[in-house]
């Protein structure tokens, strides 16, 4: 089952390099991968299942709109309250308990979604819909923090980005589905119980599939220096180390708020376009080509940055990019072909930059586990996503007219206009933000390559060898010969001093405490940053 890579040694390869100096890959890293995307799937075609045919379910089941949006608004919540306590869990547990765990999850809110249409004389059947929504929601907790983390134990240096965009892309994957699938299986209210079915299906697939497959959280051996690394600060202090870190409260809180657009514009996309005249038919497939181009845009993008490690400069003009497809959409109106354009660029440019920015926060939090790293921008963005939905409804007003309008709740459709214009207010000043203070070294490839930041330099020249650490041998000291590949993931030298002298090899060790010392100073730019878009 386990493969070294790169077996020839010529200096072409990096993988060779990596397994001569002690680092290991193994092909049943793309099983966990697998299995962890299928779960990330799986349960976001729950989430939106209710989304892109609102209306014909608030007239089924007798509900209003607003309850509604709390069937998919929920998951921001859960996450917003729960999502430390899911980081401590991966953490904890590891990546297999925690997927098999959420696995199980979504597979009981799948099933008891079906009880309201089965169970004759059902009294309150928004209460089993938000039910059913809350276990679901606390699966993705479990499932949406996972990708960085296992692109950062299981695959070498050269494959994480590209790891981490396979699996964050299932997310978005799961969404195209719900907005293709539920206008499909849903013309009228008796269609429900067949699309709920439909949605089970795959929930307890991927269950049955994660219990039975997932065999360890990590590999015996680590295939990279930071996987060694990786989780070196315990639950609470990395906590603090992230608050402390500047560029990374920056990050976490604009991209954040870039997220939880994202979740408002995926719930309220059908509601919004109703209100304009459109059918859910339409809907449904502004919000699959918001989907799809976001998948398209994140599959070039992530070998890309595997390759330049241009972590920053993408996600700034990402950004960029979004907010300008976000401006349109508020403006467009009464144009299908300009409306489809403006939904497909929102995903083009938004979807795809999403895992190049988990990488990125994770290569600027480091030592932090992965998990922390990017739990804590969900939890941020999914906060800020229940700010920003509820506003957007709030500031929703009644339509004087409504011959034109599609909505078949039976309510007074509403005018999202002053909303809409909110919400693309919003993405201009989170990228504004971004661009104009965000700037970081890429922390983990520096602890890699061996290459010492600037603050690192200045300590060493008045603090002598006792300062080489794991980012490798300081200035004071000599240098041993270098790897042909500085970037590749070899051996980083032990730290010296009675600091490091009992640092464990594997992860937990190589001096944590050291570690988080010297990565809490603001070090330089990495080497690659020569982009006008880094400002320091």
């Amino acid at each position: 089952m386990a493969g070294q890579t790169g077996a020839d040694t010529g200096l072409a390869e990096p993988g060779a390099l990596c397994a001569q100096q002690g680092h290991r890959t193994y092909a049943r890293r793309w099983v966990l991968l697998l299995m962890v995307s299928l779960v990330s799937c799986s349960n976001a075609m729950l989430w939106l299942s209710f989304a892109p045919v609102a209306d014909i379910i608030a007239e089924h089941f007798v509900l209003s709109m607003a309850q509604i949006s709390w069937l998919s608004l929920v998951y921001l919540v859960v996450s917003a309250l729960f999502g430390l306590a899911a980081i401590w869990v991966l953490d904890s547990v590891g990546l297999r308990g925690a997927t098999i765990l959420g696995a199980w999850l979504n597979f009981a809110g799948s099933v008891l979604r079906i009880m309201p249409c089965v169970v004759v004389g059902t009294q309150n059947p928004f209460a089993f819909l938000m039910g059913s929504q809350s276990l679901c929601a606390l699966a993705q907790s479990l499932v949406i923090f996972s990708p960085a983390k296992v692109a950062a134990l299981w695959f070498p240096q050269h494959q994480r980005a590209t790891a981490n965009m396979l699996a964050t892309i299932s997310n978005p994957l799961g969404v195209l589905v719900a907005n293709v699938l539920s206008p499909a299986l849903v013309k009228e209210g008796e269609d429900i119980p067949l699309m709920l079915g439909v949605y089970a299906i795959p929930a307890g697939v991927v269950c049955l599939l994660s219990t039975i497959c997932l065999w360890e959280s990590m590999p015996p051996t680590p295939p990279s220096a930071g996987a060694a690394s990786s989780t070196s600060e315990k639950f609470l202090d990395g906590l603090k180390l992230l608050v402390q870190n500047k560029a990374y409260v920056i990050l976490a809180v604009c991209f954040g708020g870039c997220i939880g657009i994202s979740c408002s514009f995926s719930t309220l996309l059908q509601q919004i376009l109703c209100a304009s005249g459109y059918f859910s038919e339409f809907s449904g497939l502004c919000g699959a080509l918001f989907m799809a181009f976001g998948i398209l845009g994140a599959l070039a993008l992530g070998p890309y940055v595997d390759r330049t490690k241009h972590f920053t400069e993408a996600t700034k003009i990402g950004l960029c990019l979004v907010s300008l497809a976000c401006m349109a959409f508020a403006l467009v109106r009464g144009q299908i072909f300009a409306l489809a354009t403006t939904c497909s660029l929102l995903g083009l440019f938004g979807f795809s930059v999403t895992p190049v920015a988990m990488e990125l926060a994770v290569e600027c939090s480091f030592p932090v586990g992965e998990g922390a790293a990017v739990g804590l921008i969900f939890v941020l963005g999914h906060a800020e996503g229940i700010l920003i939905m509820l506003a957007m409804m709030a500031l929703t007003v009644q339509c004087s007219e409504r011959s034109f309008a599609t909505c078949q709740q039976g309510e007074d459709p509403l005018d999202w206009t002053v909303s809409v214009l909110l919400m693309a207010g919003l993405c201009n000043l989170f990228s504004c933000i971004l661009v104009l203070f965000f700037h970081t070294s890429y922390r983990r490839l520096q602890a890699e390559s061996g290459k010492p930041s600037s603050t690192q330099n200045a300590a060493a020249v008045g603090g002598g060898a006792g300062r080489a650490g794991v980012l490798g041998p300081s200035r004071a000291t000599p240098e041993g010969p270098r790897s042909p590949h500085p970037v590749c993931c070899r051996a980083t030298p032990r730290a010296q001093g009675p600091a490091a002298t009992d640092a464990p090899s594997r992860p937990g060790g190589l001096a944590g405490r050291v570690l988080a010392s010297r990565f809490i100073d603001q070090a330089g730019p990495h080497p690659s940053f020569s982009s006008p878009w880094v400002i320091t």
